[in-house]
């Protein structure tokens, strides 16, 4: 492939995305993603407060979540869970993918719908580690009951849910699908619990995808006064929206 075809596929695949982040970055600055970077402070809190003598305790108390651990219990620590940086992975990736994603996701959908697509893709996960220890690790679908005790923290599962609604919505389809298939390699490679949360957040992003598509049809329709043909978008390149919605 030429270079100026390469540059035409880029264009193709990242330039509505890029083109919207760009804008509200020139405009804003980093006044366009406040809770990204509060995000990203917080992140960086608990890594620096979780390695004090005095302060991995309260940090566990308050933001891990283990599959053994009652349902209650689970649902009140997950909200802070996914600022909690994995004990077993490098801060700085955590705090990279926070500060990219998150802040892409809060300048395309806004700071309330990234939260909201954030927590489904981590309870997804959260719930689907219940269920995959009650099956056992007979079934591919499955978990050992060691799994119950794995200490489930950190951003990825919400970073990979983020990143394919953005690309979803923008019609950015080889990344969407590289995501996807990124994940399938993981847990093919290394079936763990980490691996199949992320196919569970998958999974429950990519519904959520398809609630989003037909919704934003209909209301295409009926600004349109027809249903628009099925593959057809409605006055975007392929339905890439031109603003939050």
């Amino acid at each position: 492939m030429s270079r100026a075809a390469l540059r035409r596929a880029a264009r193709t695949e990242w330039g509505p995305l890029f083109g919207t982040v760009r804008r509200a970055l020139v405009r804003k600055g980093f006044r366009a993603i406040p809770m990204t970077l509060a995000a990203v402070a917080l992140t960086a809190v608990f890594q620096i407060v979780q390695n004090q003598s005095w302060g991995f305790e309260p940090v566990q108390k308050i933001g891990s979540v283990q599959a053994q651990l009652t349902w209650w219990v689970a649902l009140l620590r997950t909200p802070l869970s996914l600022f909690v940086p994995a004990l077993d992975l490098p801060v700085w990736g955590a705090l990279a993918q926070v500060l990219l994603v998150f802040g892409i996701a809060e300048i395309c959908l806004g700071r309330w719908r990234t939260l909201a697509i954030s927590y489904v893709a981590t309870l997804a996960g959260t719930m689907y580690a219940r269920l995959a220890i009650h099956i056992g690790p007979d079934s591919v679908f499955g978990l050992p009951a060691e799994a119950a005790k794995v200490v489930d923290t950190g951003p990825s599962a919400a970073v990979v849910g983020l990143a394919i609604f953005v690309s979803w919505r923008y019609r950015a389809w080889f990344t969407c699908g590289a995501v996807v298939l990124a994940m399938v390699v993981e847990v093919t490679v290394k079936s763990n619990l980490a691996g199949k949360e992320h196919i569970a957040a998958v999974a429950a992003v990519l519904a959520l995808c398809g609630v989003d598509e037909v919704r934003r049809r209909r209301r295409a329709a009926r600004a349109e006064g027809e249903v628009p043909p099925c593959g057809r978008g409605h006055g975007q390149r392929s339905g890439a929206p031109a603003r939050r919605s």
